[in-house]
């Protein structure tokens, strides 16, 4: 097989594994709380300090990847992910849970960007769509298949399988790693930013924990506020920071290509609408349609159907329109067809909601493969480390502040109506309002130049007509 296909292949099984891990314990959460002593409640601690860990140890990834080479870096995340793995189907008390989850979110915090580092410094610009195509499909598909995943292995097997079955995975991925990915280190190695790790780690960590619980009721109100508060604090710290140091672990000034700041600014809009909706669908179809957990698992799965299937054409299209009109128009489908979620009722046909699913997820598709790949069009190959850490924080930061936006919004929704049990009607308002958000992402992709990101895409825009001169016919001038 060649180069450009198993080397996608490969950082795509690493995070298939991880992003449907870190949605599959959903599910099992009583089961697994029942059998270690403890309370569900309690055994949220393991959700939060999963996004606390990747929170902390995302903006160290691309250093360590420079330091010891993307592929040492990437294998050794695959471990540490599996030595968690290990730690989480043995635990037998909630500090033990709790550990294993935090040792299980550093692996995870390099496996994304050291993950998207190997691909861009492997595989040639004009092959990477179609790569960034496979590594896009396990971030949609992981958190629709997992909590229907984890609610039939806990009920037909045992929980512990949810984490036992990354092993032979993991071994299997470390194994062609070694084997089919280049030893590829930096050729000239920046000075590790301490000051600036721990600042961006703070930030981080602050915003992306303070937003994942906010609306939760996981914490009170006072503490959330601390965290959102305290993490904007350090992360501003931060900018004034690294604007005195050569090599900043998040580097702002990365910005000054306009694809980059397109892909940063416009991806984070499209992923926090985009990123609520695993956490809004499945609450509805089991909260307000009375569907189980593995039934709203089967519905929702025609989502990772028509990821799926945007693999096949996501280059034949971009070679076709180009990234910038694929992102605007596309972006603007997506977010009609995110808002179309609000409209489903408990007698909407499962057919209809099983299309739009499918649809839908074809177009998200095709938007995340677009901003993942145009990203790194301009960048300069000794700031490939940094940006793809600071992808993966805006991503992470989008992700979180998604689930809390929606949550709010059905929090809001239900207090305005004076109600105190969840329903069905509860939802449609969230679904709009991030759905709005989402589609203004088209906006800053409309900015773009016509020909961005052509290199990778192949598309060459047509020319504007040269202007006639004066006291020239227009058959002169064809002529």
């Amino acid at each position: 097989m060649k180069r450009e296909r198993i080397v996608p292949l490969i950082v795509a099984v690493a995070l298939f594994m991880e992003n449907m891990d870190s949605t599959v314990i959903a599910t099992s959460l009583p089961a697994i709380a029942a059998d270690i002593g403890s309370n569900p409640l309690s055994l949220k601690l393991a959700l939060t300090s999963y996004l606390l860990s990747l929170a902390v140890f995302i903006p160290m990834s691309g250093w360590t990847a420079d330091r010891f080479g993307a592929r040492t870096v990437f294998a050794a995340a695959i471990a540490v992910f599996m030595v968690g793995s290990i730690g989480c189907a043995m635990s037998s008390s909630l500090p033990d849970f709790v550990i294993a989850r935090i040792l299980q979110g550093m692996g995870g915090a390099m496996m994304t960007p050291v993950g998207r580092l190997v691909l861009v410094r492997s595989i040639d610009k004009r092959e990477l769509v179609n790569a960034m195509a496979w590594v896009t499909v396990p971030a949609l598909i992981g958190p629709v298949i997992g909590p229907p995943v984890g609610g039939f292995i806990t009920t037909y097997a045992s929980w512990h399988w949810i984490f036992l079955i990354n092993i032979p995975i993991g071994l299997v991925g470390i194994a062609l790693t070694m084997r089919f990915i280049d030893p590829v280190r930096a050729d000239d190695l920046e000075r590790f930013d301490g000051t600036g790790m721990l600042l961006a780690s703070l930030g981080v960590a602050g915003l992306a924990f303070g937003l994942s619980v906010a609306g939760l009721d996981l914490l009170p109100w006072t503490v959330v506020v601390a965290l959102i508060g305290g993490g904007a604090v350090a992360m501003t710290a931060y900018v004034f920071h690294a604007r005195k140091v050569a090599a900043p672990p998040l580097d702002f000034r990365l910005t000054r290509y306009p694809t980059f700041r397109a892909a940063l600014a416009g991806g984070f809009l499209f992923r926090l609408g985009i990123g609520a909706l695993p956490f809004l669908l499945p609450l509805m179809l089991q909260i307000g349609f009375g569907m189980t957990p593995f039934q709203s698992g089967l519905v929702t799965f025609a989502t990772a159907v028509g990821a799926l299937g945007m693999k096949t054409v996501a280059a034949r299209i971009l070679g076709r329109f180009g990234f910038r009109l694929v992102l605007v128009v596309v972006g603007a489908i997506s977010a009609i067809f995110l808002a179309a979620c609000g409209a489903f009722t408990p007698v909407t046909p499962l057919s209809m909601i099983f299309l739009v699913l499918l649809v839908g997820g074809f177009f998200r598709s095709l938007e995340f493969t677009s901003i993942n790949t145009i990203a790194y069009a301009d960048v300069d190959a000794r700031e490939l480390s940094r940006a793809t850490s600071l992808m993966a924080v805006s991503q992470q930061l989008a992700i979180s502040a998604g689930v809390a936006v929606g949550a709010l919004v059905v929090e809001s929704t239900l207090r305005w109506k004076g109600a105190v049990a969840i329903s069905a009607d509860d939802f449609w308002p969230a679904f709009l309002v991030v759905a709005a958000i989402s589609g203004s992402s088209a906006l800053l992709f409309a900015r773009l130049p016509r020909d961005a990101g052509a290199e990778m895409s192949g598309h060459t825009p047509l020319k504007a007509a040269e202007p006639i001169a004066a006291g020239e016919t227009s058959d002169q001038k064809i002529g």
